[in-house]
């Protein structure tokens, strides 16, 4: 009861004091205020008429960004254009040298390695394996994403592909908590060869 009494009272307090302010402006205030506002609205449509008549467009289009690659990228990044040239890409779709088509999203790579580590700590290393690698398409470069589907390849069997990984880990993070795991695994798999 108490608390409906306060919250009656101060909603009551409130009311008030915003009807002392609204009171408090002086007509002179008032019309400023209105004058300001009726002169705005009134230059805006006069830009707007002249834009219209002149038949201008956009002064986004006067200024072109350079999108163009650095003169050395092919040089400095060789098979980069291999890596996108089996992508199936309407003809009607301009691609102008992007090379990246998927998202980057490393939240969502996040959460895709901790269902990966759901499923492997329950064995099931297919399902783990396909979390991992979602979370590699949406962060290419994560490291522990790397090393756990390493991980899984080799307890699925997929050895070259197990090497592919953990070498991949070792080139993001070569110092990294699971550096020595990586190199002893790389050995034993160079060992059953």
């Amino acid at each position: 009861m108490r608390i409906r009494f306060l919250i009656v009272l101060l909603a009551l307090l409130t009311a008030h004091s915003l009807a002392q302010d609204a009171s408090d402006k002086t007509p002179s205030d008032k019309a400023a205020s209105e004058k300001a506002a009726s002169n705005k609205t009134a230059s805006d449509k006069a830009s707007s008429q002249s834009r219209e008549a002149s038949n201008e467009e956009s002064s986004s289009l006067d200024t072109r960004t350079d999108t163009s690659p650095p003169k050395d990228d092919a040089k400095n990044h060789p098979g980069s254009q291999a890596a996108v040239a089996d992508l199936d890409i309407p003809e009607n779709i301009e691609t102008s040298g992007v090379q990246e088509f998927h998202p980057w999203n490393p939240m969502k790579a996040l959460k895709d390695i901790e269902v990966g580590d759901y499923y492997f700590k329950r064995k099931n290393y297919k399902a783990a394996l396909d979390r991992y690698k979602e979370a590699l398409y949406y962060k290419d470069s994560d490291a522990v994403a790397s090393f756990r589907l390493a991980v899984c390849q080799e307890k699925v069997g997929d050895k070259a592909e197990a090497k592919k990984y953990y070498e991949q880990y070792l080139k993001i993070l070569p110092e990294g908590p699971f550096a020595k795991e990586a190199h002893a695994s790389l050995e034993r798999l160079a060992k059953a060869r």
